[in-house]
């Protein structure tokens, strides 16, 4: 009976996070608390369950990425790449790359808040319609939060699950990691947003550039990508020291903010993103449960029938089933419920778990570019729109999604296929 209460609960709060997204951070925790008061899971299980060092990067770079953008930095270096541009073709691949590149360190949100408004910009002195500008914007910052540790939830959730260290993105026993992998799809994908821009010659005129109020935060971001580097080198038996990291930068940050930047930390605090910081938690204890009553292993079973004892029938079916699930659900819980699905299903073929496991996070990632409801991104974006009464439909969103989902995906599975089979 305990096994069925734990599965009714989680498709429960699945059903939230699907059609009241909005309250998804309630519906997690609601689910987490419903699995305690039912006896399916004791509190000090539950609480076990949380991956601490996860939230500790996750908190401490969430911190850090807004203090990025109080500090604007990222509109500064936007709108100097956009003056030093020669047509407007060029201008939206510059600032489709500097998405790109701020999404390896904030979150994908972030990203997009932060430069939107220069490509909204743009298409207002050109007088044309913004959509494929903002769209476009949104998938860059999706593709590139995979790369490193600190760039998306998903990746700190494989690097908490698995062990690995932020130098273990770009090389990871001895092999290149998913980091190279991610970065092949962002050059395919470089051509299909070529093909959608190409059209757009007219000279860019000079925007006002942006004033730095303060490059402390830049420093901050720098100084924590050393030292989470540093760390790796050093075998630490402690599982928490990257969120440790990222937890004391966080704090230097909120003291700076208080004392130098002169602003009010309790009202910084509050504006924080803490409906995905509980959603995890939620996500975690309710995964947790799946676990421990042994769904996982049933669902590996499931898998391991289809697939058979063929690797690359199971790094297939991970990755097509990942892209096409992550089109239409939050990848945060598709992750954490299928990850240790992944390691199962490595195990039990005599395969490479790492393989399916990258395989699981570059489909999970990648597919929410496909839909407008993919990726937090892809709604922020839309809202820029429809703030202005520009309205996409459903289709029209796919019809630039899924060709720069498949020019990203492709490549990078084959790539990972072929250094980690």
């Amino acid at each position: 009976m305990e096994k069925y209460i734990v599965l009714i609960i989680f498709i429960a709060s699945y059903i939230g996070f699907i059609f009241i997204p909005s309250h998804h951070a309630l519906c997690a925790c609601v689910g987490a608390l419903l699995l305690v008061l039912l006896g399916a899971m004791g509190p000090w299980d539950a609480l076990a369950a949380i991956n601490w060092n996860v939230m500790g990067i996750f908190v401490g770079t969430l911190v850090l990425a807004e203090l990025f953008i109080l500090s604007k930095v990222p509109a500064y270096l936007a709108e100097l790449l956009v003056n030093r541009s020669g047509n407007v073709c060029v201008a939206m691949l510059f600032v489709c790359g500097l998405t790109s590149f701020l999404s390896i360190f904030a979150a994908n949100v972030a990203t997009v808040l932060i430069v939107a408004p220069v490509a909204l910009a743009i298409a207002d002195r050109l007088g044309v319609c913004p959509t494929l500008f903002i769209i476009s914007l949104a998938m860059c910052s999706n593709l590139q939060g995979t790369a490193t540790l600190i760039g998306d939830p998903p990746s700190m959730i494989l690097a908490g699950d698995t062990g690995m260290t932020f130098n273990d993105f770009f090389f990871y026993q001895g092999k290149p990691s998913i980091f190279f992998a991610v970065e092949l799809g962002a050059l395919a994908s470089l051509g299909v947003l070529y093909l959608l821009f190409r059209g757009y010659k007219q000279p860019v005129e000079v925007m006002e550039v942006e004033k730095v109020r303060s490059w402390v935060p830049t420093w901050m971001l720098v100084l924590l990508i050393v030292s989470l580097a540093v760390a790796s080198f050093f075998n630490s038996e402690s599982k928490y020291l990257a969120g440790a990291i990222c937890m004391v930068f966080g704090v230097v940050g909120l003291l700076w903010y208080e004392t130098s930047f002169g602003g009010n930390m309790r009202e910084f605090i509050t504006v924080l993103d803490w409906s995905t910081t509980f959603f995890l938690m939620g996500v975690f204890v309710l995964v947790g449960s799946l676990n421990t009553v042994g769904w996982i292993h049933d669902i590996a079973v499931i898998m391991e029938d289809v697939s058979g004892d063929n690797l690359f029938r199971a790094f297939f079916l991970i990755v097509f089933l990942s892209v096409i699930l992550s089109a239409f659900i939050d990848n945060i819980p598709y992750i954490l419920a299928m990850l240790p699905v992944a390691q199962q299903l490595g195990q039990d073929i005599h395969g490479s778990q790492t393989l399916l496991v990258f395989g699981l996070l570059i489909g999970s990632c990648l597919g929410g570019n496909i839909t407008p409801i993919g990726a937090s991104a892809n709604i922020v974006g839309l809202g820029f729109l429809k703030k202005r009464n520009i309205h996409v439909s459903f289709m029209e969103f796919v019809k630039i999604g899924l060709p720069f989902t498949i020019a990203a995906v492709v490549p990078s599975a084959i790539f990972l296929w072929i250094v980690w089979k």
